[in-house]
């Protein structure tokens, strides 16, 4: 069925007058809601699906707004159009506050948890339209309702425009309100898809979870979640007000558009603002950074700085990363990493750190302690540590320092055995939470290893989503992160508990402070 995304609720209308046994008939389902009836479609093995459900509108540079349709039936059998994003995608579009639902089954005394996903790609790009993010074989195998969410991003999400025009003075935390609406949105309607509303999990990889460290400190939020898992995800800081003006003026003049007159902000087409995004950050160089922004309105005080926030202390979270993040990053067969040798190592990932180590002491520091390693094998180990890891490790110290309720940290080993140049890379983590090991994107392979650790992931984050503890059938007994032990879950073939696995590298990086990029 194929209907226009800008006349959902017209053509939700339109379908009001077909039977709904007619639909059912046809293998569609029908499920009853505050915000509508929404028609979905019957996978294998009882399972329904709902794509493309609208939970809000997004006005330019404005707060969402919430939208219903009492009554109407509204088809939910396509995937929305992604956020605009310099990605090409010509099914991108500004009308872009979607959600996708998988469920075992729509009883609403079945109550199930309910496990809601956010995409990463830093705060700027990525969408959950793709395969890897299928919610069909999670749902099925912990029997569970799974949500996933698209929101606005880049400029679009987060370009900070307060100090100029009061007119936008929600701006520069958008994609943040974004995902509250959705939130909103499966509080009040997710009971009558199976789910239960007092238990909902939120996970997200990357900038995913990132932006869920950010909701664990925005008082809007509060309440609307009940247990979290951020997977290679963290924010310890959110960018200041002064330093988000300034990348607002850059991009500003980017477009040719004057501080004191944005009206062309809201007239030009979206293509324009997505071309602009190649604008020079003046903090940081290279593209303009947009990311959550400490408006002192929505955002009053940064997520883990100077210590975990207290309003969601109470809140039972799994904070992880996996051993080979840069891997992802940095193509082994790049020329960054082509001809590496132990005179051009420290020149080379000076750039991709972003704790401030002098680059040669480093190097000297690993070499001493990892003899054997190869000068590759010191790039990838060095720019993991000081630049993609620092922020579990804080926040986790941080939440067993404020005496969270409980923390579990996991680190993924496994190592690909599809591409093994990258390890246990960024991103690995997705297939195996969600089951989606054959998808595109997944690194993981579909061997009988990664079933089983497939099957430990998503048992432990079903498990902390139904229980508060993530307890799942063949991983051994997680014990939460405290200090000075450390306790780490080690997800590999088998998976294993360690205590400060990486205890040399947390120590040498600890001697300078971790600043958030884009703070």
């Amino acid at each position: 069925m194929q209907v226009s995304r800008r006349s959902v609720l017209a053509g939700g209308a339109a379908l009001a007058a077909v039977p709904l046994a007619a639909r059912a008939a046809s293998g569609e389902a029908v499920v009853a809601t505050r915000a509508g009836r929404f028609e979905g479609d019957r996978l294998g093995g009882g399972m329904l699906r709902f794509r493309g459900i609208r939970y809000g509108n997004a006005p330019r540079f404005r707060a969402p707004t919430a939208v219903a349709a009492p009554g109407a039936v509204v088809p939910a059998h396509e995937y929305g159009p992604i956020c605009p994003q310099g990605r090409g995608d010509q099914r991108a579009s500004e009308d872009c506050l979607f959600l996708n639902i998988w469920t075992p089954g729509a009883d609403p005394a079945a109550r199930r948890p309910v496990m809601l996903y956010i995409h990463g790609g830093a705060y700027s790009n990525g969408t959950v339209t793709v395969p890897l993010n299928d919610g069909a074989k999670l749902a099925a195998a912990e029997d569970v309702v799974v949500v996933t969410v698209n929101h606005r991003l880049n400029a679009l999400g987060y370009l900070y425009l307060a100090r100029f025009d009061p007119r936008f003075a929600d701006s520069g935390n958008l994609g943040q309100l974004d995902l509250i609406l959705a939130l909103q949105w499966v509080r009040d309607n997710i009971a009558a898809f199976g789910g239960d509303p007092r238990r909902v999990f939120v996970f997200g990889q990357s900038g995913g979870g990132a932006k869920i460290a950010t909701l664990m400190g925005m008082p809007a939020a509060r309440g609307l979640f009940h247990s979290a898992a951020t997977m290679s995800g963290q924010q310890v800081t959110a960018s200041g007000p002064l330093n988000a003006t300034k990348r607002a003026q850059a991009y500003l003049a980017r477009l040719g558009v004057r501080e004191g007159d944005l009206q062309p902000l809201l007239d030009m087409p979206v293509e324009k603002l997505v071309d602009a995004l190649d604008a020079t950050d003046p903090i940081l160089g290279g593209g303009v950074y947009f990311g959550p922004v400490l408006d002192m309105k929505w955002l009053t005080r940064h997520p883990f700085w100077p210590d975990a926030n207290p309003q969601s202390l109470a809140i039972p979270m799994i904070l992880g990363n996996t051993h080979d993040e840069t891997r992802a990053f940095i193509d082994p067969n790049a020329e960054k990493v082509r001809g590496l040798t132990w005179d051009n190592v420290a020149a080379r990932m000076a750039p991709e750190l972003r704790m401030d180590l002098l680059p040669e002491w480093v190097v000297a520091q690993y070499r001493a302690h990892f003899p054997a390693d190869t000068p590759e094998q010191l790039f990838y180990r060095a720019t993991t540590a000081g630049r993609s890891w620092p922020g579990q490790w804080l926040e986790a110290d941080a939440r067993a320092a404020a005496g969270a309720r409980a923390t579990w940290v996991y680190q993924v080993d496994f190592q690909s055995p599809t591409r093994p140049e990258r390890g246990a890379p960024h991103t690995m983590d997705i297939a195996l939470a969600f089951g989606t090991l054959d998808a595109p994107g997944s690194y993981t392979g579909t061997g009988p290893a990664a079933q089983k650790l497939s099957g430990q992931v998503m048992g432990a984050f079903a498990a902390l989503a139904r229980t508060g503890r993530p307890v799942a059938r063949g991983l051994p007994a997680w014990t939460p992160y405290a200090l000075p032990g450390r306790a780490t879950m080690l997800f590999d073939a088998p998976s294993r508990l360690a205590s400060d696995p990486r205890k040399w590298e947390r120590e040498l990086w600890s001697r300078v402070p971790y600043i958030q990029p884009g703070s």
